[in-house]
Order: C-alpha cells, then sequence, then structure tokens
C-alpha cells in the first residue's frame, strides 16, 4: 500500500513537472475533455436531476410538518452543491472514465507498447498521462456546476409536483439564494477538482504498473476503481475539516 502511494505522488509530480508540454499534447487533451465531458453530459444530467429530486422529497415532507416549508430550498441546494454533486460526480466519472483510462494504459503496458514509446524516446508520463489527468481536471469541475443546477432543477420540481410540500417555484430558489452562498459553490466545484486530479492520479498509475495479460488489465480496472472511490470518500472528509475552518 505504501509502495502505491509513493508511486501514485511521484507520478503525479513528474506530470507537474510536464504541464509545460500540455500545449504540444492539445489534440490529446481535447480528445480527452471531449470524452469526459461531452460523453458523460448525458448520464450526469439524468443523475443530478433525481439526486436533487429525492433529497427534496425526503427532507421536503419533514421540514414542511415542522412549520419549515421555506427552508427546503434551502437544504437541498446546500446539500447538492457541498457535498452530493461533487462526490457523486466524482464517483461517477471515476467508474467511467478512470476504468477506461486503467484498462486504455493497461493495454498498452501489458502488450509493450508503453516500452516502444520509450524506445522511440517518447516519455510515456507525458504522451499519456498528461493529456488524461488535465482533461478530467478541467472537466469535472464544469460537470459539477452542471450538475449542481440540474439537482437544484430537480428538486424545485419535486417541490412543487408533491402535493406533501407544495412550495411555489419562485419561494423554493429564494430561500435557496438566501442559504447558499457562491463560496458554497466555489467549495464544491474546488473538492472537484481535487477529486479529478486522484482519480486521474491513480487511474494512470494502475494502468502503468499492470502485469498478466488480460486477467491483469481486469484487476487493474477494478483495483482503479475501487481505490479512486475510497480516496474520493477520504479526500472528502479531510477537504471538508479544512474548508469548514
Amino acid at each position: 500500500m505504501f509502495q502505491n502511494i509513493g508511486e501514485m505522488v511521484i507520478l503525479f509530480w513528474r506530470t507537474l513537472l510536464a504541464l509545460p508540454q500540455t500545449w504540444r499534447q492539445r489534440q490529446k487533451v481535447f480528445d480527452q475533455f471531449f470524452e469526459i465531458g461531452n460523453a458523460s453530459l448525458l448520464m450526469v444530467c439524468i443523475l443530478s436531476f433525481f439526486i436533487g429530486g429525492v433529497i427534496a422529497l425526503q427532507t421536503g415532507p419533514v421540514l414542511v410538518e415542522r412549520g419549515l416549508a421555506s427552508a427546503v430550498g434551502g437544504v437541498v441546494g446546500i446539500a447538492i452543491c457541498k457535498e452530493l454533486a461533487p462526490v457523486m460526480m466524482s464517483i461517477l466519472i471515476a467508474g467511467r472514465i478512470g476504468s477506461a483510462m486503467a484498462a486504455e494504459i493497461g493495454s498498452m503496458r501489458v502488450y509493450q507498447e508503453i516500452d516502444a514509446l520509450r524506445t522511440m524516446n517518447i516519455n510515456p508520463i507525458t504522451y499519456l498521462v498528461l493529456p488524461r489527468l488535465v482533461a478530467i481536471a478541467v472537466a469535472l469541475p464544469l460537470l459539477v456546476i452542471f450538475s449542481i443546477l440540474v439537482g437544484w432543477l430537480g428538486g424545485a420540481l419535486v417541490s412543487v409536483a408533491n402535493t406533501r410540500i407544495d412550495i411555489p417555484f419562485e419561494s423554493f430558489f429564494t430561500t435557496l439564494d438566501d442559504v447558499v452562498a457562491l463560496k458554497d459553490v466555489v467549495n464544491g466545484v474546488f473538492k472537484s477538482f481535487i477529486f479529478a486530479l486522484v482519480v486521474g492520479t491513480v487511474c494512470c498509475h494502475q494502468g502503468l504498473i499492470t502485469r498478466g495479460g488480460p486477467r491483469g488489465i481486469g484487476r487493474s480496472v477494478t483495483k482503479a476503481v475501487v481505490n479512486s472511490i475510497v480516496l474520493i470518500v477520504l479526500f472528502d472528509y479531510i477537504l471538508t475539516r479544512i474548508l469548514l475552518r
């Protein structure tokens, strides 16, 4: 475990040192960005809409019974922007994109394509890791912003349509505006940026250390997704403690 952590830290550091080469790899960065961002947009929209709806459906009747109907918008808004949107979208991207990163790089490792890159004097970190890490670091925060807006809309529509809540559309967003500050949204987006770096580093590292043929690729993909989710939850707690101060 400690060896893997050390290798991931070294990989992340070497990728940071390669950042000046990003412009040379801009086409690869754009391709990865399109795969992460645009191709995931529909899934993000569906997931975020129903997360907002479920939060409103669970909390709305309880708040209404206690005479706190005006607080529904604030509860839904703060829960989505500070926690649910960054964490759920990061887990979604880890499962959908991180697994693909680990499988692709792992296949190149098993079939000696990475060794061929080194033979041609091409740095695998600059050629393979850098575009993926830059693309996910840009795409995931943008997806989280979109997720927050869609989640708020889903919560508002459920609050209006559900007879046990029955809050006017304008009242929902008025309360949301009173409770949710810009810094809350910024905190959620900042979390997603850190999660993106974690997912990109973990999945690329697992791909680079893949051994043992197709079975080894499958193990690497599984480890990449599981380790990413565990680290997302761990970093979420650490970042929450820091940001609350």
